[in-house]
């Protein structure tokens, strides 16, 4: 049986069709109340967005989503692991203000903030998989003990993943700075030519694996954990993976991260919501935000994490892309049907992510998309 996708576009025509209306009706029509029963505790599970990023998920659709577990008799709280990365998010300390500073204040979402890792990414517990890559993972510590969950995740092209949406949402998000290093620990970046000595990578390598040697960046393979950091902050992309050898590995690592987390939660007590819109070339995790892709979609919801980045990966490939965007820099994938993914990171290859989610359980790639 094909697993069901419910979907809404952008289009409104009256009051009650406005996005914010639109989430909570797909939180009813996808029957996610059956995800929550009284007194649960309630991950909702966000990116509350790096500062200088503006492409996450916008605080008052969280608030509809937390106002409709608590008339189900849920206890929700909003919930993101630290980064590995330096940045505004690598301690719950900066991470809880720059959550507030990105508007996810009590005020506006209606629930508490609770970094899942605790204070400095301590917090885990190891989850039995026994997959290829892993036996165990670590799953942050306040994911783990919920009850249920509901995963919020902002679709966007990634420069390592190809994609991010509920399953990388699931691998990264869900894991101390420990096990997003596990996941990334094949990646070993190297600096190629043209290096402009901005020092940019220096002063945010989180190991200090990075020198300057004869005028240019120099990553020490020993020291390098593989975190990828400096390959975001590469204001003139001058370092990249070793395409040839990490990637694959990488994605598939990441996927038995998303199974390990997908597993915390008992039958229909993990949902998943998708917003298709602000499709940036980017993760969230970068402090800016480059133009969309292709122009909004809509918002979609199902049971079913591999089915529900399927459709939204399939809904972005059928747009128009926008030549005002990093797709007009490659000259590619424009098109309506072609691949915007592979258009801006053509080393990846993200449907890794869907087949192998597939392979491990978690859901399948056959999907009904039910417009709403």
């Amino acid at each position: 049986m094909k697993s069901k996708v419910y979907f809404y576009n952008m289009r409104a025509k009256r009051r009650s069709e406005n996005i914010i209306n639109k989430v909570g009706r797909l939180f009813d029509a996808a029957g996610f109340k059956n995800a929550i029963s009284k007194d649960d505790l309630v991950a909702v599970k966000i990116h509350f967005g790096e500062k200088g990023n503006n492409a996450y998920i916008n605080p008052i659709y969280v608030r509809q989503v937390v106002d409709k577990i608590k008339s189900c008799g849920g206890k929700p709280f909003l919930t993101d692991s630290n980064t590995l990365y330096k940045g505004a998010r690598s301690n719950a300390v900066d991470h809880l203000v720059t959550a507030i500073e990105n508007g996810f204040a009590y005020a506006v979402v209606n629930a508490p903030l609770v970094i899942a890792d605790g204070i400095v990414s301590k917090d885990s517990m190891e989850v039995e998989i026994r997959k290829k890559h892993f036996e165990s993972v670590k799953i942050s510590s306040n994911i783990y003990y919920a009850d249920a969950m509901i995963v919020m995740s902002h679709f966007k092209a990634h420069e390592v993943a190809g994609f991010g949406g509920a399953i990388k949402n699931l691998a990264m998000g869900c894991a101390p700075a420990a096990g997003k290093q596990q996941q990334h620990s094949t990646l070993k970046p190297v600096v190629g030519e043209n290096c402009r000595a901005c020092q940019s990578c220096l002063r945010n390598c989180p190991e200090q694996a990075i020198s300057m040697v004869d005028g240019v960046a120099y990553i020490d393979p020993e020291k390098c954990i593989g975190c990828g950091e400096c390959i975001s902050m590469c204001y003139y992309r001058v370092i990249k993976p070793q395409w040839e050898t990490d990637m694959d590995a990488f994605t598939e690592r990441m996927t038995e991260y998303a199974y390990g987390a997908y597993k915390t939660k008992k039958e229909n007590k993990i949902a998943f919501i998708n917003f298709v819109m602000n499709i940036t070339p980017l993760c969230d995790c970068t402090p800016w935000s480059d133009a969309p892709l292709v122009p909004d979609v809509g918002i979609l919801a199902s049971f079913d994490p591999v089915a529900i980045d399927k459709a939204s990966f399939d809904l972005v490939n059928s747009q128009a892309g926008l030549a005002a965007s990093a797709l007009g820099d490659a000259n590619s994938g424009l098109a309506p049907g072609e691949d915007k993914f592979k258009a801006v990171h053509p080393k990846t290859n993200g449907l890794i992510q869907l087949e192998y989610g597939e392979k491990l359980g978690m859901g399948s790639g056959d999907y009904e998309l039910v417009e709403l």
